[in-house]
């Protein structure tokens, strides 16, 4: 079903076919089999193995093309990819079939991709006057923000417990707690929420959960800032520095913009089962220009999130930052290519990297995260990757890694984790240093930062 096949009658019989066809086989080996009948379906009308599947597919889109608004191109166009073999068959099945809308006009597949729903996590499409809402994704305007304090970072290991007791006071996540002593902030007295029916009815759940984290992948963590580069931006001398990174993003008005408004353009833009998820809305409508607004407004409201949870734990340190670097994904922006002509440039789980532009690309709980500053690529649309990217499934990773393995690698790097779980180990991610040595041509790193104290939703 996550490679496109719609559930039914034509998923047994593909596996059928390909358990008796290729029951040797690996698992990997079958999907990608199945993932290129999908695709072509008329080349194995004749195929001793899969006829029958080839003959439901084909059925299934004659049917459908009475109520088809638009048609797929047949050929796939050419598209940037960074670490090939380092990318999963669906991520790869997912992009090509988003470079075949007709709206699409480039596209650009990072290391850190991997199979997500619509565009895969790792994936950079640009359109021409049109915004997909699942190309940006359900934790829409999803960053990173990096504190630096002028403090020695030994001070972690001195006083762990004080630093842990900080993160627990100091921070929320998941849909259980929030702050009882709620922060103002200006993004909540927006004119959106007012003007866009819609959002009328979720202000008061966006005021409800306003500088918390969700669950999942997102963190609050102190670590060791190693700074490398001399002529950084602001200025610092090299060496070590205590930082707070955090990551979150737009919490539940974000999820539930995200899910009205690929409703909305589902309805608009019929597209063949497996594309589904690819429905835009053209930003020359009414619900175009509603999403764009609502998207920019859950990006800043990530923002403000982010904003608190570094506010409220510089004030209980006594330290003001000394720097700061914060970057978004899950998003869309209006950009000019290499002639000067605007696309709408969609990143889903991939970073900005236009030239000079800032931005933390972090690798696990165990595993360094990079400051970066963009080189401007146009190849891959300015982008980079915006982490390590998953290995394993969640599902994978409950099954094969125990919580004892979990625990006694997180002791041996010298991590304290506070909450969290196995779907979230480090071993369930790929190799940051490999993502980065993919990205060399896409960025430059000014330093370092390895994660410490770790507060995650608890399991």
């Amino acid at each position: 079903m996550k490679l496109g096949f719609e559930d039914g009658k034509v998923i047994g019989i593909a596996l059928n076919a390909t358990q008796k066809a290729y029951k040797a086989k690996s698992r990997e080996f079958k999907l990608n089999a199945l993932s290129k009948v999908l695709a072509q379906p008329e080349a194995y009308e004749d195929d001793s193995a899969f006829w029958q599947v080839a003959k439901e597919l084909l059925s299934a889109k004659e049917s459908l093309k009475e109520q088809l608004e638009y048609e797929l191109r047949v050929e796939v166009p050419e598209y940037a990819v960074y670490g090939e073999e380092y990318i999963d068959n669906g991520a790869r099945y997912q992009m090509d079939m988003a470079m075949q809308l007709p709206v699409s006009t480039a596209g650009a597949l990072m290391p850190d991709a991997h199979h997500g729903y619509g565009l895969p996590i790792g994936g950079v499409l640009a359109t021409k006057n049109a915004v997909i809402p699942y190309g940006v994704g359900v934790d829409i305007g999803c960053r990173m923000c990096l504190s630096l304090f002028s403090v020695a970072p030994s001070i972690l290991k001195h006083k762990s417990e004080w630093f842990k007791s900080l993160l627990k006071e100091h921070t929320r996540f998941g849909n259980r707690d929030v702050f009882e002593d709620k922060m103002e902030h200006e993004v909540l007295e927006r004119d959106e929420f007012n003007t866009i029916p819609f959002l009328k009815t979720l202000k008061k759940k966006a005021a409800h959960q306003i500088g918390t984290s969700g669950g999942g992948n997102h963190f609050v963590e102190f670590g060791v800032v190693n700074l490398t580069d001399a002529n950084n931006e602001w200025g610092l001398p090299i060496g070590e520095y205590l930082g707070l990174l955090s990551h979150s993003g737009s919490r539940g008005l974000g999820a539930s913009i995200a899910k009205c408004y690929t409703d909305l353009a589902r309805e608009q833009c019929v597209l063949a089962e497996g594309a589904k998820h690819l429905s835009w809305l053209s930003l020359d409508t009414e619900a175009g220009q509603e999403y764009w607004a609502a998207m920019n407004l859950a990006g800043d409201y990530a923002s403000a999130n982010h904003e608190h949870i570094h506010k409220r734990i510089s004030h209980a340190l006594g330290e003001e930052h000394i720097a700061r670097v914060e970057n978004h994904h899950n998003f869309a922006w209006k950009e000019l290519d290499a002639f000067g002509v605007e696309h709408v440039v969609h990143r889903k789980g991939a970073t900005p990297a236009g030239k000079g532009v800032l931005g933390v690309i972090p690798g696990s709980m165990t595993a360094p995260g990079f400051i970066v500053r963009g080189k401007g690529v146009h190849k891959a649309l300015n982008s980079a990757s915006h982490g390590a990217g998953r290995a394993m499934s969640r599902a994978q990773a409950k099954g094969t890694i125990s919580p004892k393995l979990f625990k006694d690698y997180l002791k041996g790097k010298g991590v304290q984790l506070i909450g969290g779980g196995v779907d979230e180990a480090p071993m369930a991610y790929k190799n940051i240093q490999q993502v980065m040595g993919y990205q060399n041509d896409l960025v430059e790193v000014l330093g370092t930062f390895s994660p410490r104290i770790v507060r995650m939703d608890r399991k």
